[in-house]
């Protein structure tokens, strides 16, 4: 029997067709390829991005910004000295671009110094997303960085 070259072309077709869809299938069914989003319900985060644009021109504006160190021991943010401690109010959330179960927040808290600690334990190795935000004198403020923990 002699097959003709579209039946080839064809058959070519239907193979290539199968081989995307099994990858395809084994990625949504397969537990350890997650495919979440980075944000939970990203379209409502979406909706307030001019606010938070503000928010990083507020601290960009700063004379003096708060620093974000990385070291053996862990991570410190240290405020500047003509800062108010007791009027500082807000949050410093980690997030883990990799994977979402190791997102974690810590409120901004200062005892006799200016300064937050986050011990080296409560992060694993690899690339964090620190999203630090707070009010001050009624003025609120957002600070983006990226980090690398070794």
């Amino acid at each position: 029997m002699k097959i003709n070259w579209g039946t080839y072309i064809v058959i070519a077709f239907a193979l290539f067709i199968s081989f995307i869809m099994y990858f395809v299938v084994k990625v949504q069914s397969d537990s350890k390829y997650d495919n979440d989003l980075v944000v939970e319900e990203y379209y409502k985060h979406d909706v307030h991005f001019q606010d938070e644009m503000a928010r990083i021109q507020n601290a960009h504006d700063l004379k003096s910004k708060p620093v974000i160190t990385v070291d053996a021991n862990g991570i410190t943010i240290v405020f500047p000295a003509d800062f108010v401690l007791n009027d500082i109010k807000g949050t410093v959330a980690l997030y883990r671009p990799s994977n979402k179960k190791f997102d974690f927040q810590v409120p901004l808290s200062f005892t006799d110094s200016a300064s937050l600690f986050i011990p080296k334990n409560k992060v694993i190795g690899g690339e964090w997303d620190i999203n630090m935000e707070w009010k001050y004198k009624g003025k609120s403020y957002l600070t983006k960085e990226e980090i690398y923990i070794k």
